[in-house]
């Protein structure tokens, strides 16, 4: 094989691999300039990837429980933070910070930081 195929045949696989690691900025999806805290019980967690999603009951200031998605890191990431489904499970109450979604229809933000209700952090956020 001559270095030119050699080279061109590298450059494709440097090229096709750029994209099997794509990741979204989330920007996209999120105000990552704005911050919101809410305060419920966990309601469900979704332990798949490519990101944990937590969701949670909370009241709004009018007293209507509303129900909130939140996406979180990596279900590995968790693990070897010492997050586990025994640590943060439907019952836990919690305080959620978290960037809110650019779509208003729907109660959801990116999980920055999660306190447990005895104030402790669970790290669960993406940050």
């Amino acid at each position: 094989m001559t270095y030119r195929k050699l080279a061109s045949v590298m450059l494709g696989i440097a090229l096709l691999g750029g994209t099997a690691f794509a990741h979204h900025a989330a920007a996209v999806a999120y105000f990552v300039d704005k911050t919101i805290t809410v305060e419920g019980v966990v309601t469900e967690v979704k332990w798949e990837n490519p990101h944990t999603w937590v969701y949670v009951e909370a009241k709004d200031p009018e007293g209507k429980v509303v129900q909130w998605s939140f996406e979180g890191a990596v279900p590995n990431q968790l693990y070897r933070r010492g997050v586990t489904p025994a640590v943060l499970k439907p019952g836990v109450k919690v305080t959620i910070k978290a960037h809110p979604a650019r779509d208003a229809s729907r109660n959801a933000g990116e999980m920055t930081e999660v306190l447990g209700a005895d104030g402790k952090p669970i790290h669960a956020g993406l940050r």
